[in-house]
């Protein structure tokens, strides 16, 4: 697995921290399925987009 560096602010850093103790989850596997959910997130958005366009264009051409 390969590392990473990621520069954020120390108060945000804190607040993950806090978050991955809560959800006793290493602060790497939180951030690791932050990605992953933005990731699914961002490609349902980019496949809705897609096919409003082809309505749209559908609309246009009949």
């Amino acid at each position: 697995m390969a590392k990473i560096l990621v520069t954020m602010p120390d108060e945000f850093l804190s607040r993950v921290d806090g978050l991955a103790n809560d959800e006793q989850r290493t602060r790497s596997e939180l951030i690791r399925e932050a990605l992953r959910s933005y990731m699914r997130r961002t490609s349902a958005q980019q496949i809705q987009k897609a096919e409003d366009n082809a309505k749209i264009l559908e609309n246009l051409l009949d």
